[in-house]
């Protein structure tokens, strides 16, 4: 029996941390074995094959020139680990997946910027957080996201007030929700790497949510 690839899980420290656990179980399900990393949950020393951007708390501002005198929940600390093993996953060449935040710091790693905050721009849209998938997201037909989830139009959940304005390099916006806001980016230079603005964890048992986690599985 071929060994299960071993996926990194980037994410909060906190004991009771429903993201990692959902992630975890999908990526179980999925065939591949997570490892959970957080400042407060170090690396095993074992190689990973991919490696998940978790959702959370606001990038630091500084990072894509944002205003950093605008109130933001940030985490330094955890700031500096993900964009280490961004870079490191970039260097080495293994699948990436950005989730919520992690789609953002992706972006930020490979030169791009955000909208600080986008509740001014809705419009269609509406604020109100939530898990359930509420939230209507097109997806470019020729996209290799459109190809993983087998289905142009998607039903998603929103926790985010940022999101990604200018794509970094080698990056694309394949998915808009109805305000035309960026929700998905993938690669443009044949290198594994998606990013999502909502939660898929918290969806997987919806089959075009789930194929994300299949996706980068198969890809390790």
């Amino acid at each position: 029996m071929a060994a299960r690839p071993r996926v990194g899980v980037t994410g909060n420290g906190r004991r009771w941390a429903p993201s990692w656990w959902c992630t975890w179980l999908a990526l179980r399900l999925a065939g591949a074995t997570p490892e959970r990393i957080s400042v407060r949950h170090g690396p095993s020393g074992e190689p990973l094959d991919a490696l998940i951007i978790g959702g959370g708390n606001d990038i630091g501002p500084e990072h894509y020139g944002g205003d950093i005198e605008a109130k933001v929940k940030a985490d330094p600390a955890r700031d500096r680990l993900e964009i280490f093993w961004i870079e490191r996953a970039l260097e080495r060449g293994i699948p990436l997946l950005g989730i919520c935040r992690g789609a953002q710091l992706i972006n930020i790693v490979l030169g791009g910027n955000l909208f600080q905050d986008i509740r001014d721009m809705r419009k269609h849209t509406h604020n109100r957080p939530g898990l359930l998938p509420t939230k209507r997201v097109n997806l470019q037909a020729d996209s290799g996201l459109a190809q993983v989830c087998g289905k142009g139009r998607l039903r998603v959940n929103s926790l985010h007030h940022q999101a990604i304005d200018r794509p970094g390099k080698d990056l694309r916006v394949v998915g808009r929700d109805l305000d035309e806001i960026a929700q998905a980016v993938e690669c443009t230079a044949g290198r594994p790497i998606i990013g999502v603005q909502w939660h898929p964890e918290y969806l997987f048992y919806l089959p075009s949510q789930f194929a994300l986690f299949r996706w980068l599985s198969r890809r390790a």
